[in-house]
């Protein structure tokens, strides 16, 4: 139960920072992203700032502990590479966001406050995960297939 309670205020926490910072506002996101246009603003670099320093102070004070407070042991990637699929997702994500502005967590926040605009980036974008499980169910099928 605590785990749950640390998640749900970590979570509040998060989405009112992207509130405050308005993070949620496509159009504040958009203006940011479009560094060619004359009305491009640049504050949004003040919010990228701030999470790269909490980011780092978090994973400095990280690696001086031997596991998370609320957890066995530290959760990471396994693998380290950059192959194609990483990168083409990365891609993929980045052209999303210069297309609405929206990426997953401001697009749930932005929802829950009424945007109907973040629920049709929400269906989109559950439906492309859906397409991808499917493509890597399949791919996984023939692979133990082919063996």
């Amino acid at each position: 139960m605590r785990k749950l309670l640390i998640a749900l205020a970590s979570g509040l926490i998060f989405g009112f920072g992207l509130i405050v910072s308005a993070m949620i506002s496509p159009g504040k996101v958009l203006a940011f992203l479009d560094v060619a246009a004359p009305s491009w603003d640049p504050s949004l670099a003040l919010v990228l700032a701030s999470a790269v320093i909490v980011s780092a102070l978090g994973f400095a004070l990280g690696r001086r502990r031997e596991a998370p407070l609320f957890a066995a042991t530290f959760n990471g990637p396994s693998s380290r590479s950059l192959d194609k699929k990483l990168l083409s997702g990365a891609a993929l994500f980045g052209v999303g966001w210069g297309l609405v502005g929206y990426c997953p967590g401001p697009a749930l926040v932005a929802l829950s406050l009424g945007a109907p605009a973040a629920l049709v980036f929400i269906v989109a974008m559950l439906v492309g995960m859906g397409l991808f499980a499917i493509q890597e169910h399949y791919r996984a099928a023939r692979a133990g297939a082919a063996l």
